[in-house]
C-alpha cells in the first residue's frame, strides 16, 4: 500500500530521521517505535500528508486512500463546547455536510460505535467532562464510524489505564481482522511484541524494519 523511497522526515527542512526505504503492506498491522524525539509522530504525520518530507518520496500503490486519524490527546482542544456525539459524528465527514442533520441510519451507526466503546450513556456529555480513558474511547468511536481502509494512531494508549488500553487494543485487532491497515506510534515494547506482526523501529541514525519476532533489517 505505502512505499517509502529514501524518505527523510522533519520540520522546516531539518531532518529528524534516517533515510527510510520499505513497504507497508495493505492489511498489515505495523508499530512505529523508538525513543522520544526520534521522529515517530513526525513520520506518521508525513505519511498522513500533514507535513511534507524533507527528502525522498511516499508512493501509494493505488492512490492515497481515506485515512482514519487518531491524534495524541494533547493535540486536541478539549474546551471546545462539543458533545461526545458531535465528535464521533465527525467520522462521517466528508460524506455528510457540516450543516446537514444526522439521519436515522447515521444515528444508529453512531449509537452502535458508542456502545462498542462503552460510551452509550455519554453521547450528550460535553468533552470537557471526560476522563482520559473516556476521551480516548470517544476518538476510537470516531475512527470506527469512519471505517477508513488505513488507520493511523499516534500514541493511542497515552494517559489511560491498563483496562482501557486492553479494550482499545482489542478494537484495533478487530479493525485489522476486518481488513483495515493499522499504523500506530507506540512505546510499550511488550504490547508491540504481543500484538503487532510488523515493527518500524527508529533510532538516532538508523531505522529497522521487520517482524516483531526479530527478523529486522536496515
Amino acid at each position: 500500500m505505502i512505499e517509502l523511497d529514501h524518505l527523510v522526515v522533519g520540520y522546516d527542512r531539518q531532518p529528524i530521521t534516517a533515510s527510510l526505504s520499505g513497504t507497508i503492506e495493505t492489511g498489515s498491522m505495523t508499530a512505529i517505535t523508538g525513543v522520544n524525539g526520534c521522529g515517530k509522530s513526525t513520520l506518521l504525520k508525513t505519511l498522513a500528508g500533514f507535513i511534507p518530507p524533507v527528502s525522498g518520496t511516499v508512493r501509494w500503490s493505488s492512490g492515497r486512500p481515506v485515512i482514519g486519524w487518531l491524534a495524541q490527546r494533547h493535540a486536541l482542544e478539549s474546551q471546545f463546547p462539543l458533545t461526545v456525539q458531535d465528535v464521533v459524528s465527525m467520522g462521517a465527514w466528508p460524506r455528510i455536510s457540516l450543516l446537514k442533520a444526522l439521519d436515522r441510519n447515521l444515528r444508529k451507526r453512531i449509537s452502535a460505535v458508542l456502545e462498542r466503546v462503552g460510551l452509550s450513556a455519554m453521547a450528550g456529555v460535553t468533552i470537557d467532562r471526560l476522563s482520559g480513558g473516556q476521551f480516548q474511547r470517544m476518538l476510537f468511536a470516531r475512527v470506527l464510524l469512519q471505517q477508513a481502509p488505513l488507520v493511523m494512531l499516534d500514541e493511542p494508549f497515552t494517559g489511560v489505564d491498563e483496562i482501557t488500553r486492553q479494550a482499545l487494543m482489542t478494537l484495533m485487532i478487530e479493525m485489522n481482522r476486518q481488513g483495515q491497515t493499522l499504523l500506530a506510534v507506540l512505546h510499550d515494547s511488550q504490547r508491540v511484541a504481543n500484538y503487532f506482526p510488523e515493527n518500524l523501529h527508529l533510532v538516532a541514525e538508523q531505522a529497522y524494519w521487520g517482524s516483531t519476532q526479530g527478523a529486522a533489517f536496515a
